[in-house]
């Protein structure tokens, strides 16, 4: 009884998690890499994209807001090409979770094409701010440590930057921030570079708290001064 209770229970793992996390780090990657590329040179069909983000919208709200208990991030408005590595990084296993895991593969979305569409149409949503900041306690101690060591990639507003596939990070969800951030710092983001990692390992409870309030009270709409509007994929 006991192997048994074994084998339904790697039988169950197996159902949720892609089959790519059988596949070796590199590989992985390697595949991850090919599809980020494959979807960047799809033009999108935002109609279709929008048919797929029904599957999104049970989690991340018809208006891609997320949920503000930070189990859910906010994903309107984000940089199309971030998103779409994003959904490419989840699919081979470069970045885990359980749910994502479930729409992903094997149901909805699985192709350049499906990443190409639906982060498209993501992509085009009304950016909205959060509700769920910190208490303030750490704010100035945050807020130093982010014009130190991360305004470099992210911006001063948390803008990020397409280019760079750097997130927009302002306006996000102060408990998911927190979570993520944690996350890098002990490798739960197989995604992030090792110079983040070591970044993130740097920093106190106290600090990363900090930084996610500051990130999580800013307006997402802003644009660095000189900034050109948005221009749609």
């Amino acid at each position: 009884m006991k192997h048994l209770f074994t084998t339904l229970r790697c039988c169950a793992v197996l159902i949720v998690i892609p089959l790519s996390i059988a596949a070796t780090p590199d590989s992985a990657q390697r595949a991850a890499e090919q599809e980020y590329a494959a979807a960047l040179r799809r033009l999108p069909n935002l109609t279709r994209g929008r048919d797929l983000f029904a599957t999104c919208a049970t989690c991340h709200g018809s208006d891609g807001s997320g949920v503000e208990d930070g189990s859910v991030p906010a994903i309107a408005g984000q940089y199309f090409a971030v998103i779409v590595k994003q959904l490419t990084d989840f699919h081979n296993a470069r970045r885990w979770n359980i749910r994502m895991g479930k729409v992903l593969y094997p149901l909805h979305i699985t192709s350049a094409a499906d990443f190409a569409d639906v982060a498209a149409y993501i992509s085009r949503l009304p950016r909205h701010g959060t509700h769920d900041v910190g208490d303030g306690s750490a704010l100035t101690a945050g807020t130093g440590v982010y014009f130190a060591a991360c305004e470099r990639c992210h911006g001063a507003i948390g803008a990020g930057a397409e280019s760079s596939l750097t997130p927009r990070l302002g306006g996000q969800h102060y408990r998911y921030l927190v979570r993520q951030i944690r996350n890098a710092g002990v490798q739960w983001r197989p995604n992030m570079s090792s110079q983040h990692e070591r970044l993130v390992r740097k920093l106190t409870s106290e600090q990363i708290d900090g930084v996610a309030d500051y990130l999580s009270r800013l307006d997402p709409n802003l644009r660095p001064m000189g900034a050109q509007a948005d221009n749609p994929n």
